[in-house]
């Protein structure tokens, strides 16, 4: 996750002046925040995350020891494919995250019936990826959603509208999941060529090729 700094800076005559930082990783804001200590001259030294919750360098440093047990700095990959044919989807996801000081990818795919367009099938794989992240005791976290679906994205966006009763049962669902997760989702519109771990996982599922690896990266 990332943080934000604020603190106080005491100047030679007395006077105090504020300062912040950008927004940084986890741990470098507490090394951010301990070289600031040792100077002597900071005070009101406090740390946001994106909701505006705040801590000081002790809670910083408990949370972070708490945190690093959980999944977390998470970024997933979805796509889904459709065939006309069959009215079958395959549903793929790639999901990266880090646990402890090791970092981790998920490799994921499912075939899904009774499915009647593309669109419904990216949908569909967009839930799919949201019910790993929920088995995995993801909550209360950033996400980011990278996917080669612009319409899918923008709908969860709010940008652009959606019109067809389907999708929106679909869009419901996954509001309610990223609610009921507390996520804090971004997303991020990404070319299909720069998606095509989990294109190729959706076409694997269309063939009836099951996939479910967690695999460490080095």
């Amino acid at each position: 996750m990332k943080y934000r700094l604020e603190w106080m800076y005491k100047l030679k005559s007395s006077e105090k002046v504020q300062f912040s930082s950008e927004w940084v990783q986890d741990e470098t804001a507490i090394q951010i925040g301990e070289e600031l200590e040792m100077t002597g001259k900071v005070t009101d030294l406090f740390f946001y995350d994106e909701k505006g919750t705040s801590w000081i360098l002790k809670e910083m440093k408990k949370l972070l020891t708490e945190i690093e047990e959980d999944p977390h700095d998470i970024t997933v990959y979805f796509d889904g494919g459709f065939q006309k044919e069959t009215n079958q989807a395959g549903l793929g996801a790639v999901i990266f995250f880090k646990q402890g000081k090791k970092k981790y990818r998920i490799r994921a795919n499912e075939r899904f019936d009774e499915m009647e367009t593309n669109n419904e099938a990216e949908y569909a794989a967009f839930y799919y990826a949201l019910t790993i992240l929920e088995d995995l005791g993801v909550h209360h976290l950033s996400c980011e959603f990278k996917g080669d679906s612009q319409v899918v994205l923008k709908q969860l966006e709010g940008e652009w509208p959606c019109y067809e009763e389907t999708l929106n049962k679909w869009l419901d669902r996954i509001e309610e999941k990223i609610t009921a997760l507390g996520l804090k989702p971004k997303y991020t519109a990404i070319a299909r060529k720069d998606n095509k771990e989990a294109d190729k996982l959706a076409t694997q599922a269309l063939e009836g090729k099951e996939i479910f690896a967690k695999t460490l990266i080095l």
